[in-house]
C-alpha cells in the first residue's frame, strides 16, 4: 500500500459541524435538515447512508462467516425492513429507518461474535497484517477512532478525509487484505463477504458509544485478552 504525497483533512459537512469531544471535528444530524442532506446509495445487498463530515462505524466480515441456516434468516429479515423502509407511503422517518437496519446489524454482530467459520483472523500474522492496513492512511484518507480485528469479521469507526468516499476505503481495505491473506494462506477464491454494513453516528454519543462498542467486542464475544484492537483516547 502506498501512501498519497498530498495530505487530505477530514471533510467540511453542510450539516451541523463543529468540535466534539476532545477537539474532533464531525457532522451530526440532529434535525430533519440535517437528515435531508444524509444521500442513499444503493448497495450489493444493503442500502448505504453517506454525508459529508459523517463518522461511520463500518462491519465487513469474512465469506464463511455465518452458517447457512443463520445467514438465511438474517436474509429474509433484512428483506422484510428493505420492504418496509422502501414503501412509499412508508411512515418512518429516517431516523426509525436507521435505528431498523442498525437492530438487524445487531443480529449479525451476535451471530458472528459466536466464532463461525474459517476465522482466519485468529492467525497472528494474518490479524497483524489486516490491523496494519487499517492503520495505513489513518491521517491522510480518513481518520481511525477505533478497529477491532475480531477471528471472523472487523469493526472501524472511522471519517473519511475531504474528498474521500466510505466505499472506496472498503474497497482498499478488502482488496489488498484479501490478496495478501490468500498468499499467507497458500490459498485461492473468496475471502471477504462482498456487502459490508456502515451506520452515520449523528451525534457526540453515538460517536462515544461507537467507540466502546469496537473496543469491547472482543469483551463480549468472550476473548478478554484478545491484543487486536485500538481506540483513540477521546474526553479524558
Amino acid at each position: 500500500m502506498e501512501r498519497d504525497n498530498q495530505k487530505h483533512h477530514p471533510q467540511a459537512a453542510h450539516a451541523a459541524h463543529s468540535p466534539h469531544a476532545d477537539g474532533v471535528e464531525f457532522a451530526t444530524f440532529a434535525t430533519r435538515e440535517d437528515f435531508s442532506r444524509i444521500q442513499k446509495r444503493k448497495g450489493t445487498y444493503l442500502p448505504h447512508w453517506t454525508a459529508e463530515g459523517a463518522v461511520y462505524h463500518v462491519t465487513f466480515r469474512l465469506h464463511d462467516s455465518l452458517p447457512e441456516s443463520a445467514r438465511m434468516s438474517l436474509m429474509h429479515e433484512r428483506e422484510r425492513i428493505l420492504a418496509e423502509i422502501g414503501r412509499p407511503n412508508c411512515p418512518m422517518t429516517r431516523y426509525e429507518k436507521d435505528q431498523l437496519l442498525f437492530l438487524h446489524s445487531l443480529r449479525i454482530d451476535r451471530c458472528l461474535d459466536a466464532g463461525h467459520g474459517s476465522c482466519w483472523l485468529k492467525n497472528e500474522s494474518i490479524a497483524e497484517m489486516v490491523a496494519n492496513a487499517l492503520r495505513f492512511f489513518d491521517g491522510d484518507r480518513y481518520s481511525l477512532f477505533a478497529w477491532c480485528v475480531m477471528p471472523n469479521h472487523v469493526h472501524a469507526v472511522v471519517q473519511p478525509a475531504d474528498g474521500r468516499e466510505l466505499a472506496a476505503i472498503l474497497h482498499s481495505w478488502k482488496s489488498y487484505t484479501a490478496n495478501q491473506a490468500n498468499r499467507m494462506l497458500g490459498r485461492s477464491g473468496k475471502f471477504w463477504q462482498q456487502e459490508y454494513f456502515d451506520r452515520v453516528l449523528r451525534d457526540e454519543t453515538e460517536f462515544l458509544d461507537g467507540i466502546e462498542y469496537v473496543f469491547a467486542n472482543p469483551d463480549r464475544a468472550g476473548l478478554p485478552d484478545w491484543k487486536w484492537r485500538w481506540r483513540r483516547e477521546i474526553g479524558g
